[in-house]
């Protein structure tokens, strides 16, 4: 079989954290067992040994002096390449010569609207599909739309991903749905629950997990306020971002500090520990495309709760592996968290955790996503 040559452009990748990373780092490898020559161009300050392919990482300095030195980059592995696969909008890949594919797991225009402060953070990602804006963040939205048009093809980690880039002029037949998928983690399953509490020193009260990375619309702040109304909950919430100073604070305010911990950054593999520990896995967050973390948890038989919103209902069956609740509605993130301690609910629920995981399997998605970058080439 003849090697190809795959570019792989993103902005993050491992070790950092972010569902983007975690995907390329398990994927990657099996795409160059079936013959794809990797090389992977990103932005970051982490080693770029012990990979079986190479990695450039491009450190991240000022805006202008990253684009120039990633486009400078850039330009040799372009030539050579035979398909891009691209992770992240907005790269300066400049002279573009051979098919371009992108990952798109979410609405960077959104983000980057929040994180510059153009737009409240409390805007749903949803109404911001179809709202008038002005300004920066119509710009935005247009260079969005435009750039993903231009890509010779599309994958999705879900059917609500792809309706949201169909939105923005994108023709349906590029779009892709693929569905995330994780290679099972052996060491974590073998574990009980008591085991994993042991391990952590974790007692054995009623015990909530949530992870993310601490931005606004991951609802943390709603969580903590329905928790106030829950007594001898405790939570723990691993993860980093610029919410946490104020994530903090609220917990404070709500004399939640006994029962809250923030864990900050956790490995990965210190992390699957905590969720075979947690009676539930929480993400109450106002967008997911495809939650890693969401399949992670089932994977080791921990229920989730989690909001309506984005993919989260392509996971969740409601009242089977799950409780899926209305956001933003705190009252009933109250009541679900409520009734997932009344007895023998958890139970009932952890026994059902496995439903509808068959159509996420690792080997599945490994089979698709090479046979869809097969088609480019």
């Amino acid at each position: 079989m003849t090697e190809r040559q795959l570019l792989i452009a993103t902005g993050i990748f491992h070790p950092e954290s972010g569902g983007p990373a975690t995907y390329l780092y398990e994927l990657l490898p099996r795409l160059q067992a079936l013959a794809w020559q990797i090389q992977v161009l990103t932005y970051g300050h982490a080693s770029s040994h012990n990979y079986p392919y190479p990695v450039q990482r491009i450190p991240r300095r000022a805006f202008p002096r990253r684009q120039l030195d990633y486009a400078l980059a850039a330009r040799p592995l372009l030539r050579n390449a035979d398909l891009i696969y691209q992770h992240t909008l907005a790269l300066p890949l400049v002279g573009v010569h051979s098919p371009r594919i992108i990952k798109i797991v979410g609405d960077q225009a959104w983000e980057r609207t929040i994180r510059q402060g153009w737009i409240p953070p409390s805007e749903d990602i949803d109404l911001f599909q179809t709202k008038s804006y002005s300004g920066f963040t119509a710009i935005q939205q247009a260079l969005r739309s435009r750039e993903v048009r231009r890509m010779d093809g599309v994958i999705v980690p879900s059917h609500y991903l792809k309706r949201m880039v169909v939105g923005w002029g994108v023709n349906p037949d590029k779009v892709q749905v693929i569905y995330n998928a994780m290679p099972p983690e052996t060491g974590e399953l073998d574990a009980t629950q008591a085991e994993a509490r042991a391990r952590l020193a974790l007692d054995a009260g009623p015990l909530l997990l949530t992870a993310a990375r601490l931005n606004p619309w991951k609802g943390v702040d709603h969580l903590l306020q329905a928790l106030s109304a829950v007594p001898d909950v405790r939570l723990l919430v691993a993860g980093d971002g610029p919410e946490r100073p104020r994530l903090e604070s609220l917990a404070e305010q709500l004399q939640l500090t006994a029962r809250v911990t923030f864990l900050g950054h956790v490995p990965r593999e210190q992390l699957a520990h905590y969720r075979k520990a947690a009676d539930y896995f929480v993400l109450y967050s106002g967008y997911e495309g495809l939650s890693h973390a969401i399949l992670e948890s089932l994977n080791s038989g921990t229920p989730v709760i989690a909001s309506d919103k984005g993919g989260n209902p392509e996971v969740i069956t409601h009242g089977v592996n799950g409780l899926l609740v209305p956001y933003i509605n705190r009252e009933a993130l109250t009541t679900a968290l409520i009734e997932a301690f009344q007895p023998g609910r958890r139970d009932q629920l952890a026994a059902q955790s496995a439903h509808g995981l068959e159509r996420f399997d690792f080997e599945t998605m490994v089979s698709q996503t090479a046979a869809y970058l097969d088609a480019f080439v």
